[in-house]
């Protein structure tokens, strides 16, 4: 057996050093959304993935300390918004940095359902609405999987969609 061509380190990243690193990485824009007993809520996440496209499923990751995460698995679905590259403003409403709360958050934009009744946002680039079919408790946050049983998104061409980098969101 041949030794790597770079040395390999068994000791961890220091997490300073591992958020610098991913704050390099591009990340689509989403709003995470559900709807529960005591109403619509939602946040920002960037840490979404397809999954599979037989059935389709998404992932989305979502920290465990979140009151949306709690509402998700309470109601059993949650639609994941495509922001397009001109919603800085939802991004930032979503992801608490407004000081906009609650009901007062889907004040802001037109919304819809799809299937799931979830909020669906009508201006996104796609809007993919989903029933939980599985939760996995990794470190600090919760992997759900969910299937997707509707599809929804802006019927415009494609425009801009809105990214995560550099600590900073900006249009692509």
């Amino acid at each position: 057996m041949t030794e790597p061509v770079f040395p390999v380190s068994r000791a961890m990243p220091e997490a300073a050093l591992f958020r610098d690193a991913m704050a390099r990485v591009a990340s689509a824009v989403h709003v995470v959304t559900t709807l529960g007993p005591q109403g619509r809520v939602g946040l920002t996440a960037t840490a979404v993935a397809s999954v599979s496209d037989a059935p389709p499923t998404v992932l989305v990751c979502v920290a465990k300390l979140s009151r949306t995460l709690a509402v998700i698995e309470a109601s059993g679905v949650f639609c994941v918004n495509t922001l397009p590259g001109d919603d800085l403003d939802l991004a930032e409403i979503f992801a608490s940095r407004r000081g906009i709360e609650g009901e007062a958050r889907f004040a802001t934009r037109d919304w819809s359902a799809l299937t799931t009744g979830a909020p669906a946002l009508s201006g996104a680039v796609a809007a993919f609405d989903c029933r939980l079919v599985a939760a996995h408790d990794v470190a600090t946050h919760r992997i759900l999987i969910g299937e997707v049983v509707g599809l929804g998104g802006a019927a415009a061409p494609p425009g801009t969609s809105l990214i995560y980098r550099q600590r900073g969101f900006e249009a692509v």
